[in-house]
């Protein structure tokens, strides 16, 4: 075995189920879109008892192919041919009682087809903390300083890196690796073009590798995706798995596509999210051995060879949201394929702690979606896209999230206005919507001390959803009252001094929170409290606009998608994002 050819290095020991993730060689993948077509395994171990080697199919089938008796510490070595992986399955090793693991390695007798090295780019918002946590773990990785071209630190916050206490150990440490750009705040979807942008302008450089700021990374992950890089019959996307940074052994996200009819992204069949690696490690998770085609990876972890930037360009200026899975729509239009690869991954904040469907990010949610429709939905006149807004409106009315909704309108009215100002708005639309949240009371918090008493004996049941949701063909007709209601009634005097419930966050749903006209929510954050009170006439304007708006979306869809097509290559060029950094 030669190290020039490593693939992979196990270097903790195989505790279980969880370990397989990371000690396991998924062979479907490098069957299918490498020119690999044997894998070497090298185990080094302490002690006496058996070694044993085994494989899966795609179902998730597995079968012994070898077992070794091992006696004293030894290293083992064996070739491992991959000619009948193409739809799915795994190799790993199991170790007896008696026998330690010291090291373990995946590698390979054939050459890479490339060699040039990687620029890593990340970009942050006042999360200088997570920036230096993740310049240590750099330091700390001689085998991976070594592949790194250039360290990026995109900063479009006031709370700079470079001000931070560690920051200049942080630089020594790196040598001239690091390169810290400051710039003004142009979302993620700028920070991540500036990384491409500048990767682009690096002779050395082969591949831009985006992070996300709020991660937790290791080094051998960015290693294996490199690797698998190099090695591919074509330039790819290459992407890491998530994993949660709150449950360590949780795998949030496996494969992610999106459904070009709706416009909604996930994972392919629900059990991808939140499979806990603890409790159904990769030998007991069938659907795990299936080599599962991704259409985007998040840029939280994602490798993009500098062919692919020159040849379908960088980020849309689409500020957050959307914007790494319409650049794998975009990467697939042009033949490019994403490979989002097992036993590569990263801890990460869940998006599932998070709801940004209320604040100010609700407007990049709609827009972007929209914007992406446009560019890559195969539904005609956007008709699956606009009714499942039409229904987001509806839902988000009758929880009384007038904010959201003003939000979400203001979206529709940008992407109607289209594609041409997408630029010059990245640095102004956010102040403007965080401006326009003091108009509305449900977006003040209350806090410990000045929180609203409610009615006694309104306090709403835990659970309250499940005795409450309407099923079946009852839910268009209940909606349908619950509409009539908000148009209709007024809302009592009473309700709008104190009021009549208080919900926690699970049971505050779509089809409980209309049933009161005043109520208490905790934020997303759990520190505070929101008052949601039911106003008729801001209800009657906005489902007036709603109705109205998506009509005209619809009126206007072939004749938007033609001019956001036709503008999406000057939108995404270097020389227009080049611009934009400089500010002119």
């Amino acid at each position: 075995m030669t190290s020039r050819f490593l693939l992979a290095r196990v270097t903790t020991p195989l505790d279980g189920p969880n370990g397989a993730y990371f000690g396991a060689f998924p062979a479907a993948y490098w069957r299918h879109w490498t020119h690999l077509r044997t894998v070497t395994l090298s185990t080094r171990t302490a002690g006496a008892g058996q070694l044993r080697i085994l494989r899966s199919d795609a179902s998730g089938q597995s079968a012994p192919v070898e077992t070794i008796t091992v006696a004293d510490s030894a290293e083992t070595v064996r070739a491992l041919p991959l000619g009948s992986f193409e739809d799915g399955g795994w190799y790993w090793f199991e170790l007896s009682a008696g026998l330690e693991l010291l090291g373990a390695t995946w590698s390979a007798d054939t050459p890479p087809l490339r060699a040039s090295k990687l620029t890593l780019g990340t970009t942050t918002m006042n999360k200088p903390d997570y920036v230096l946590q993740t310049l240590g773990a750099l330091a700390d990785a001689p085998e991976l300083l070594a592949e790194i071209d250039r360290i990026l630190v995109i900063d479009q916050g006031t709370d700079r890196v470079t001000a931070q206490a560690g920051f200049e150990e942080a630089r020594s440490r790196l040598d001239d690796r690091l390169q810290v750009i400051e710039q003004a705040n142009l979302g993620g979807s700028g920070g991540f073009a500036r990384a491409m942008y500048e990767g682009l302008q690096l002779p050395g450089t082969g591949s831009v590798l985006l992070l996300d700021d709020d991660v937790r990374i290791d080094a051998e992950s960015i290693l294996r995706l490199l690797r698998f890089s190099r090695y591919c019959a074509e330039p790819t996307i290459v992407g890491g798995q998530m994993l949660d940074l709150a449950h360590p052994t949780v795998l949030h996200a496996f494969a992610e596509i999106v459904d070009r009819t709706s416009l909604y992204w996930g994972p392919a069949f629900p059990e991808q999210l939140r499979h806990d690696l603890a409790t159904s490690g990769l030998a007991s998770t069938p659907w795990m051995h299936r080599r599962l085609d991704a259409d985007y990876n998040g840029w939280w972890m994602c490798l993009i060879p500098v062919e692919v930037l020159r040849s379908v360009g960088l980020a849309a200026p689409l500020f957050i949201k959307w914007d790494d899975a319409e650049y794998g729509l975009r990467a697939q239009d042009a033949g490019i394929a994403t490979v989002t690869l097992p036993g590569a991954a990263i801890w990460h904040v869940s998006w599932l702690d998070k709801d940004d469907t209320q604040d100010w990010q609700a407007y990049y949610h709609a827009r972007n979606r929209i914007v992406t429709a446009l560019l890559h939905s195969s539904s005609p006149r956007g008709r699956a896209v606009l009714r499942a807004s039409a229904n987001q409106d509806v839902k988000q009315l009758l929880m009384m999230q007038y904010y959201a909704i003003t939000l979400r309108h203001r979206a529709l009215q940008d992407v109607l206005a289209g594609p041409g100002g997408m630029h010059e708005a990245l640095g102004s639309t956010l102040p403007r919507l965080r401006e326009a949240a003091a108009r509305f009371p449900e977006k003040k918090v209350y806090r410990e001390g000045d929180r609203p008493s409610t009615r006694l004996g309104l306090r709403h049941p835990a659970n309250a959803d499940r005795k409450f949701a309407p099923r079946g063909i009852r839910l268009a007709g209940w909606t349908a009252a619950q509409v009539l209601r908000h148009w209709v009634r007024r809302t009592p005097e009473d309700a709008l001094q104190r009021p009549n419930l208080e919900l926690t966050r699970g049971d505050a749903t779509w089809w409980v929170l209309p049933r009161a006209d005043s109520v208490l929510v905790p934020t997303a954050d759990g520190a505070g409290l929101a008052w949601y009170r039911r106003d008729r006439a801001q209800f009657r304007r906005l489902l007036t606009e709603s109705v109205r708006l998506h009509r005209t979306l619809r009126r206007s869809w072939p004749r938007l998608a033609e001019d956001y097509r036709a503008a999406l290559p000057e939108l995404t060029s270097p020389e227009t994002w080049e611009t934009t950094f400089s500010g002119r």
